[in-house]
């Protein structure tokens, strides 16, 4: 699935994207580092040395473990300890800071622009371990990101991924008994099951743009997902909202992930309730697929909701638009189009 993700795409923005989404989680400090580097990428920094990084790299973790305490599939991480023990005011920073150098980085540097068993194609940074001063050296790619109009989305899409992440890991219940829904009116995602009370989890539009490559849905215009932006994009239903007690009927939920879309306000609105032409449904799939291939907990809900295998799911979203066509009749497409990227 990485594959297709960056089929037509091998952007600076697409690869980022991928550690964050589809790169391995067998612990959040790769979440950690990766905002770390935003920030150096934001202060154009062309080197840095771990003692210098080690701030920007534990501030975030001691923020989270606060909220989360689970933060790795570890039973045990010295480093992990370190930080439970300076929020409990049994460390000082100072001390923190020098666990941080020593154990902090020790996989996650050579990790990070590992995908799926390979290195990405442009690489944001290199270490250097050779003098006194370990240090990583920021390359060029890294600086242009912040070019890219899309930077602005890149730090509140690794939070959102870390807090979905996380939050998979400290609720003691099956995944398969787990539901992510979407509050319409705080534009959140929240858990819950028969076995749990209600849990928020993070912004609806920042778990979902990374997904898009932070393109509208339909026209492939780049969006934003940062509040109070003149330009916000809209969570659309591609099956519209109109049709849920039709949908319901055969067992589907139209405010489930599944059925959520970004798109740029004004496609938005020309949308409304009409059905997209039947391109768009291979384009759900596939962004569907993306959500399964990175696993929890987003994953786990839309296979839930739409089936075990892919077969499952293609003949899941065939039969809804086969329903919503027969309610709506017409059918629509955006007045403009970019090249599409998956």
């Amino acid at each position: 699935m990485l594959i297709n993700f960056q089929e037509n795409d091998i952007s600076l923005e697409s690869q980022w994207r991928a550690i964050i989404l589809f790169g391995k989680n067998s612990a959040t400090y790769k979440f950690a580092f990766g905002k770390a580097l935003l920030q150096l990428a934001s202060k154009e920094t062309n080197n840095i040395t771990l003692e210098q990084l080690s701030p920007l790299f534990v501030d975030s973790i001691l923020q989270h473990i606060k909220q989360n305490d689970k933060q790795g599939n570890s039973i045990s991480s010295s480093f992990l300890k370190a930080c439970r023990q300076y929020n409990n005011n049994e460390l000082t920073y100072e001390n923190l800071l020098g666990k941080t150098e020593k154990l902090g980085f020790v996989n996650v540097i050579d990790a990070f622009q590992n995908v799926n068993g390979g290195m990405i194609p442009n690489k944001f940074y290199e270490k250097d371990f050779n003098g006194k001063t370990k240090q990583i050296v920021i390359k060029d790619d890294l600086l242009k990101l912040k070019e890219s109009v899309q930077f602005s989305n890149l730090d509140n899409e690794v939070e959102a991924r870390w807090n979905l992440v996380e939050t998979a890991w400290n609720i003691d219940i099956n995944p398969n008994l787990l539901e992510v829904k979407i509050d319409e009116d705080l534009q959140t995602l929240f858990l819950e099951s028969d076995l749990m009370r209600r849990k928020d989890i993070t912004s609806a539009r920042a778990s979902l743009n990374g997904y898009q490559k932070g393109k509208c849905f339909y026209s492939f215009q780049d969006i934003s997902i940062l509040s109070g932006d003149n330009n916000i994009c809209a969570v659309d239903h591609f099956f519209p909202h109109v049709h849920k007690l039709k949908l319901n009927e055969i067992g589907s939920n139209v405010n489930g992930i599944w059925n959520l879309v970004l798109a740029d306000k004004y496609v938005n609105l020309d949308k409304s309730a009409k059905i997209p032409e039947l391109k768009y449904l291979e384009r759900l799939y596939k962004r569907n697929e993306f959500y399964i291939a990175s696993k929890h907990p987003l994953g786990e809900t839309i296979v839930n909701q739409t089936g075990k295998t892919s077969k499952e799911r293609r003949s899941f979203l065939q039969r809804q638009y086969d329903l919503s066509v027969n309610l709506s009749i017409q059918k629509w497409k955006p007045l403009f189009e970019l090249d599409p990227l998956f």
